[in-house]
């Protein structure tokens, strides 16, 4: 019974051990040989790991950040960061939300085989971001793991096959044919800039007729765009909260030298959370796709969304710089009427922001691919803003998920759910 439990609970009660059992039966199920078919679980599982500790070390510079924030300006800073929520998931309910994320994907195989949506939502760090989003909304409505794991795939099955196909008439016209879709979850968000951009402008007008300068490309870089856009916020935050304050939780750091060093530490905290992602889930797509591939014909691969970006170069710039005007606006309009205020991080505006611009020049050149990114922009901003109450109730502080699809089902799901609940 000892060696049982240790390892029902032990063993596969670990995150990491169970991802690395996904793996492990996929590439077996595919006649892997033996030696790509340890490779490929030890890496799950140690990517699983490398993630778990930049998850670590994210939290306690969130801890920072929010401490500085409240007492300097009185008010929830919010940082939204899809790999900063995760990582406060993972850190409380990290087995739940793999397996989530596991039965998701093999929902999305079986909806694609049996529905008209064909698409193989090869995202992987969105579906574990989506799978921690409906681990945390049906968690603060107090459904039990079982119910978790099992309303929780169904849904991230049905929206890995929809999601896609709500971007994918956009897709063709970015890219001339039908041969690819869009595996990100701000499908709504890129779908309204895609109509919004044939509303106030013409194709014709493309942004790749215009010149920008070559500095702005610096912000496509990960670590470089994280660093500078937390760096600013942390002192911000440092100075509205004042040298006493900031030496009473640095422990002996000077004041002027502790927020930069807490925004370089999230900053390589996000990046080793990166690191553990790409390392995992290269493995559990390679372990899955074969399968897929044989038991699904005409599937379509949605892919993540820098797939667009050499259709339009320059439009990704313009839609960064768009939509983080957004999110200035909406920061600032938080902050008058004393909200939880929204602060627009230069990565997932830089993304979101510049897929958005693609999908608006499609549709609208150089005006679309402006104003179409630029209602993303407050689209961001505003999501989180109303889905973040709801997970700091359960103790999710500080960060809040951007993404359009995320917010619309995690309303969708609690807001139905407390329904029900009030009917039984």
């Amino acid at each position: 019974m000892e060696l049982l439990r240790a390892f029902a609970i032990d063993l596969l009660g670990t995150a990491a051990i169970l991802v690395g059992l996904m793996a492990f039966i996929g590439l077996v199920l595919q006649k892997k040989p033996f030696d790509e078919t340890l490779t490929g679980t030890l890496k799950t599982i140690v990517g699983f790991l490398i993630f778990s500790i930049g998850s670590g070390a994210a939290v306690l510079s969130l801890d920072s950040f929010q401490a500085l924030f409240g007492e300097g300006f009185g008010l929830d800073g919010v940082l939204p960061l899809a790999e900063a929520v995760t990582a406060l998931a993972q850190d409380r309910f990290g087995t739940v939300v793999s397996l989530v994320m596991l039965f998701g994907f093999l929902f999305n195989l079986l909806f694609a085989r049996i529905t008209p949506f064909k698409y193989i939502f090869l995202t992987g760090q969105h579906n574990l971001y989506f799978a921690a989003l409906l681990t945390v909304i049906l968690k603060a409505l107090d459904a039990s793991n079982f119910t978790i794991v099992a309303v929780g795939g169904v849904i991230l099955g049905l929206a890995a096959c929809l999601f896609p196909a709500i971007a994918q008439p956009y897709m063709r016209k970015i890219t001339g044919d039908d041969e690819i879709a869009l595996g990100h979850y701000v499908s709504v968000g890129y779908a309204i800039s895609g109509w919004v951009g044939s509303k106030v402008g013409k194709p014709e007008d493309t942004t790749e007729n215009l010149k920008l300068p070559k500095w702005l490309s610096m912000f496509k870089d990960y670590v470089v765009g994280v660093s500078i856009t937390i760096i600013i916020f942390f002192y911000v935050a440092t100075f509205a909260a004042g040298p006493q304050f900031v030496e009473t939780i640095s422990e002996g750091t000077n004041w002027l030298v502790y927020p930069l060093i807490q925004g370089l530490t999230f900053a390589a905290a996000l990046y080793v959370i990166i690191t553990g992602v790409r390392m995992l889930l290269g493995e559990i797509v390679n372990a899955f796709v074969g399968i897929s591939e044989k038991l699904i014909p005409n599937a379509k691969p949605a892919l993540d969304c820098p797939v667009v970006f050499p259709f339009a170069p320059t439009a990704t710039v313009i839609g960064f710089l768009s939509a983080y005007a957004g999110g200035l606006l909406c920061m600032f309009l938080f902050g008058i009427l004393e909200m939880s205020v929204i602060i627009p991080v230069a990565v997932p505006y830089f993304f979101i922001g510049a897929t958005a611009g693609v999908f608006g020049n499609a549709t609208g050149g150089w005006k679309g691919a402006m104003a179409g990114s630029f209602v993303v922009g407050i689209l961001i901003a505003i999501g989180p803003a109303i889905i973040y109450p709801i997970m700091a109730n359960i103790g999710l502080v500080g960060t809040a998920f951007p993404e359009t699809d995320f917010t619309i089902v995690g309303l969708l799901v609690y807001y139905i759910g407390k329904f029900i609940l009030g009917l039984l």
